[in-house]
């Protein structure tokens, strides 16, 4: 059994705030509220069925008047509501706001007024198939495209400064991006040189249902999924692709990662970092979702192994040459949190110890007997690295055992340095200031 450990850090209120460790660090929503502060371990996972696995999701009911609840010294406002799937969120660099409506297939520009209020609501485009990712090309103050990633491909649209409707139909840039059904959130970064850009994919399934085994260790599979070819549904899929700006050069940028649904770039360090979904049905406490950088190359385990070369159950045996080949994520979360949308702080309206941190959205459990996730964490880094830890940041969307009225997605920081925050069930934005 798992011992609970408590320890002492400075919180950014600069007061003494225990970090929970071990079983504590796991708990519930009853738990979470702003400030709490967690470090899960891979020495702290639970043994595979230590509990059994619970389909026990939320069912969400009208927000009426409540609101998130932030840290001490920080204020939330509603910025935007009446949205529909309100999912990424992406900062123009003149300020506009974009979120991808992914149920109806829209993407949406909002523009800020006097005091951050809401001023202008247009439909930028519209017949999309559950667009999720938006990207600005190229990097810098003057992009001349809006990248979508759709479920299926990713297309462009041109783009001048200030533009809220497109002036366009847009471009097809990549097709065929997934095959079959499962995870469809595919969003989308350009690095630093904007040179390549990275799209993500999802499984289409749990741990590799109906998958199938290609011959050879990882090396065989990477190649077999860089050239597209079939080897059951997985292919090309649970991996971080790469591409030139024009769709070409198709690569393999990390696999073994079942569904990285949000993409961010590290200003710090220009490396591609991913908000993971891990998978379900090993009890409550398996298996942890991450927040992680991603090396090139890197293989994290899907689905063979978990959190380096803990072995799924389901597929003992399958793969033994893969066991010492997996990559430890960088920072480990509540299990069955499911981690969207993440975004790194580069303002100045925070406190300075806030530059450089990562937040990260969680969307919420289904499959947990304790009810997680439902929250946005702050994600603690030091010199660029992090720490392991996270911390609760913003709470107070479940009602109650049963009943949520939020779910969070999408996550920026506008050009004044407020944190933005989506949420799809109520279709609402958020404005989080110091």
């Amino acid at each position: 059994m798992m011992v609970p450990v408590w320890l002492l850090v400075a919180s950014a209120g600069a007061q003494a705030e225990p970090v929970l460790q071990g079983e504590d660090a796991y708990g519930s929503w009853q738990a979470d509220k702003p400030g709490t502060v967690r470090l899960i371990r891979p020495q702290d996972l639970a043994k595979p069925g230590a509990s059994r696995s619970v389909s026990n999701p939320a069912r969400v009911t009208a927000r009426g008047r409540m609101t998130p609840l932030v840290p001490e010294g920080f204020k939330v406002e509603l910025l935007a509501e009446g949205l529909s799937d309100a999912r990424v969120l992406r900062v123009a660099p003149n300020g506009d706001i974009f979120v991808a409506e992914t149920g109806p297939g829209r993407i949406r520009a909002l523009r800020l007024g006097e005091g951050g209020k809401l001023a202008t609501n247009d439909v930028f485009a519209s017949g999309l198939t559950r667009p999720f990712g938006i990207a600005f090309f190229p990097n810098g103050d003057n992009p001349q495209w809006i990248y979508v990633a759709t479920a299926s491909n990713v297309v462009r649209f041109p783009y001048r400064t200030g533009d809220l409707k497109a002036s366009a139909k847009p471009d097809l840039v990549v097709a065929n991006l997934a095959q079959a059904s499962g995870h469809s959130t595919r969003d989308i970064v350009f690095t630093p040189d904007s040179k390549r850009m990275l799209v993500s994919v999802g499984s289409a399934s749990n741990v590799g249902e109906g998958m199938g085994s290609p011959p050879g260790g990882i090396e065989a599979w990477s190649r077999t999924q860089a050239l597209g070819a079939s080897w059951g549904y997985e292919a090309g899929r649970a991996a971080v692709l790469s591409f030139d700006p024009e769709g070409k050069d198709r690569k393999l940028y990390a696999t073994g990662i079942r569904n990285c649904v949000g993409l961010a770039i590290q200003p710090q360090t220009g490396l591609p970092w991913c908000s993971t979904n891990e998978r379900d049905g090993l009890g409550d406490d398996l298996v942890p979702d991450y927040v992680t950088s991603v090396k090139e190359g890197a293989f994290y385990g899907w689905p063979w192994f978990y959190i380096g070369n803990n072995e799924d159950p389901r597929l003992s045996g399958a793969r033994p040459d893969l066991k010492d080949k997996v990559t430890i994520p960088d920072v480990l979360v509540q299990p069955h949190s499911a981690s969207l949308g993440m975004t790194f702080y580069q303002g100045t309206q925070f406190p300075s110890e806030y530059q450089g941190d990562a937040f990260a959205a969680e969307h919420g459990s289904w499959n947990r007997s304790k009810r997680t996730g439902y929250k946005v964490i702050r994600i603690r880094m030091k010199d660029g690295k992090p720490t392991g830890e996270y911390e609760d940041f913003v709470t107070g969307f479940v009602v109650n055992d049963s009943q949520v009225w939020g779910r969070p997605v999408g996550i920026a920081v506008a050009k004044d340095g407020a944190l933005l925050i989506s949420e799809d069930t109520g279709g609402t934005i958020w404005r989080v200031t110091h």
